[in-house]
């Protein structure tokens, strides 16, 4: 198997890691997939990536059927409007990965197009968009983890492998990619949301027992529902438990987001948590407090409240 077509669906910050990383590997081959009015825009302004403007290969979908490998990284919100867009590309052949937070668009996905098609994978990056830049350290990206859920390395895992290598884009092949992605959810729930509700920097963990206190029983919860589906993210030590190095006045993607007034990804973090509890009969209530709360920021941001 060799892969010699990328199609990434969304260039937010994730997005643009890959067309930075794979653009000068690729050259044509590597498609940012857009339509309308984005589409048009992305052909006229390119993107700007640390200082960098970018002009990717820009397609609609139905000019990129039958593409080797789609990377989706759009925002949890906009996945259900483009998951025709991934059928309609997707070819007997094409393998899919889902690039987003959380621990079920790969299922969403996969019920559209047959679950054949995924790879699991997850992102390790600290970024930040400010107007229409995009900013991140190259050299302390850790990148894209991926895998198979059975833990075997793939023909097509090889594939992604001889993809990434040598190119500008940090990997690593999990051994237990699913134990990763739930240590992965934890980490975005128990540190990007006090801290949103609270509008700190990360310093706050360390320096607060208060702001410590609730990430840690956020952090427990996942936890908990992770342990009823079979997968053990006990260890607040491991390796994939940890961030990298961030300074202490970091604001994760859910802060920025509601510094920028956008709409955050709060349903993909505790909705999806809070879901997953009531299936399995597992209480969750400092989730449910934090969707709650980031909820009304959203709504404050509006203008619906006061």
């Amino acid at each position: 198997m060799e892969i010699k077509t990328v199609a990434l669906i969304g260039a937010g910050a994730v997005g643009c890691y890959f067309v930075a990383g794979l653009k000068e590997k690729l050259g044509e081959n590597l498609w940012v997939i857009a339509e309308g009015e984005r589409k048009e825009r992305l052909e006229r302004e390119g993107l700007w990536i640390n200082g960098q403007q970018f002009f990717p290969c820009v397609k609609a979908p139905e000019e990129a059927v039958g593409a080797d490998l789609i990377m989706v990284s759009v925002k949890y919100g906009g996945l259900e409007k483009i998951l025709p867009w991934i059928e309609t590309m997707t070819d007997s052949h094409t393998v899919v990965m889902s690039l987003l937070n959380g621990v079920d668009s790969e299922e969403i996905i996969g019920k559209r197009i047959g679950m054949e098609h995924m790879v699991y994978s997850l992102m390790k990056i600290a970024s930040q968009r400010t107007d229409n830049q995009i900013r991140y350290d190259p050299e302390k990206t850790a990148g894209v983890f991926f895998g198979e859920k059975d833990c075997c390395v793939s023909e097509r895992v090889k594939a992604l492998c001889r993809l990434l290598d040598g190119s500008g884009v940090h990997y690593r092949v999990c051994q237990n990619v699913m134990q990763d992605l739930w240590y992965k959810f934890s980490l975005n729930i128990s540190k990007n949301l006090p801290q949103a509700i609270i509008n700190c920097g990360q310093g706050a963990y360390t320096d607060s027992e208060h702001v410590a206190y609730i990430s840690e029983r956020m952090r427990l919860e996942v936890v908990a529902v992770a342990e009823a589906k079979g997968i053990d993210i006990h260890d607040a030590d491991a390796p994939a438990a940890r961030n990298s190095g961030i300074l202490p006045d970091a604001r994760y993607s859910t802060l920025q987001d509601l510094d920028a007034h956008r709409p955050t990804e709060i349903d993909m973090f505790s909705g999806t948590l809070i879901r997953m509890g009531k299936e399995l009969g597992i209480e969750v209530p400092f989730n449910e407090f934090a969707f709650h709360a980031i909820k009304a920021l959203e709504e404050k941001n509006c203008g619906k409240i006061r």
